[in-house]
């Protein structure tokens, strides 16, 4: 009895406490107060602009920065804009890191850059689905990641930066389609594990099924490697002399490669000259604005690297300090679009360069020493 007097006495002192706390801090007044918390975090996570979202932490941190490969004299250039654009940008990258053309080596490649603690990752993939394993693991690890030039298969990125690959493929048809109209034309492929090395193949042969019938797509299967085009190119030429085209899907890798084999065949010839095969690469490298200079190539498209640097620090730093984007115009004169798996992607404008204007000073690759 004793213990059941002492306990209603503790009970009853409680309920009197709560009654005084009600007069103080009625109900109503608590959830007022946490309504407005509510609403004020609601305005900070909501973007007000066309393509900005939430600003959430200062988006401070080291951030990684992984490179596919560093033969190509594209991604040379890219590596020599990443500091400078990190700078520009306010970001604070590390040393970059080079992959060597091995898909594996890029996933161990992440996680190194995950141990050493990065806040943020832009990496380049090499195999649109292997990379999907590197992009686990940074989710994991709450790191947010940027992917240049190739789209993931799979995997959470914020952004990727690109240009239309799909364009590129459509442009090389148009091109090579205007000026021979019939005849046999080879197609130098890139990788097919990579999202663009598909793109730029498929829209080259749909093109061409498309609008220019008479025209006979030969193909060669390279993988971005330069003794593999060369190799491959010269048996092709033996059995098919009469070749009167060319489509170089990444001239950083297969020009030299390409110009040396139709020399050493005595098919290398200048444009207006008899003979001369038509060739359109992709990349936009100082070597191909000399090649069309001369005569040896006729065009090509510039993929951006100086901006493919850029906005792949801009958009790390916006994803590490939480915010967020939408597809629709940017203020850069590209587009974002969702691709099929959902992730987003900001397409950068790629100029076809010709004769015409192959000496234009806001080309990327006419301000390379």
């Amino acid at each position: 009895m004793a213990g059941n007097t002492a306990r209603n006495g503790r009970q009853d002192r409680r309920r009197e406490d709560r009654r005084r706390q009600d007069r103080r801090f009625p109900s109503w007044a608590v959830r007022a107060t946490a309504a407005a918390a509510c609403g004020t975090l609601a305005l900070t996570a909501c973007g007000s602009t066309k393509d900005i979202g939430a600003t959430g932490a200062k988006g401070d941190g080291k951030v990684g920065v992984i490179l596919p490969l560093l033969t190509s004299p594209f991604w040379q250039s890219y590596n020599d804009y990443v500091p400078k654009m990190a700078t520009s940008q306010g970001v604070d990258a590390l040393k970059t890191v080079n992959s060597n053309s091995d898909p594996s080596q890029q996933i161990t490649d992440i996680n190194n850059e995950l141990n050493q603690g990065v806040k943020g990752l832009v990496v380049a993939p090499l195999d649109s689905a292997a990379i999907q394993a590197g992009l686990d693991q940074a989710e994991r690890k709450g790191v947010p990641v940027v992917a240049v030039d190739v789209a993931p298969d799979k995997g959470k990125v914020a952004m990727v930066v690109r240009a239309d690959n799909v364009a590129y493929g459509e442009k090389a048809c148009q091109y090579l389609g205007a000026h021979i109209g019939s005849g046999k034309v080879v197609q130098i492929m890139g990788d097919l594990a990579s999202v663009n090395g598909r793109d730029r193949s498929e829209a080259f042969r749909s093109c061409v099924r498309k609008n220019f019938p008479k025209l006979k797509v030969l193909e060669i299967p390279a993988k971005w490697e330069s003794d593999a085009a060369a190799s491959k190119l010269d048996t092709l030429l033996n059995a098919n002399p009469d070749i009167r085209g060319i489509y170089m899907q990444a001239g950083g890798v297969y020009l030299a490669p390409t110009l040396q084999t139709l020399k050493s065949k005595k098919m290398l010839k200048t444009a207006d000259t008899a003979g001369h095969i038509v060739v359109v690469s992709n990349d936009g490298i100082p070597q191909e604005y000399e090649a069309i200079r001369k005569g040896e190539i006729d065009a090509t498209v510039s993929q951006p690297a100086d901006a493919y640097a850029k906005y792949g620090m801009y958009y790390i730093k916006a994803a590490m300090q939480g915010r967020t984007f939408k597809p629709g115009p940017t203020d850069h004169g590209s587009t974002i679009v969702t691709l099929p798996s959902g992730i987003l992607e900001d397409q950068l404008p790629a100029p076809l360069v010709t004769k015409d204007n192959v000496d234009d000073p806001e080309l990327w690759g006419n301000t390379v020493r």
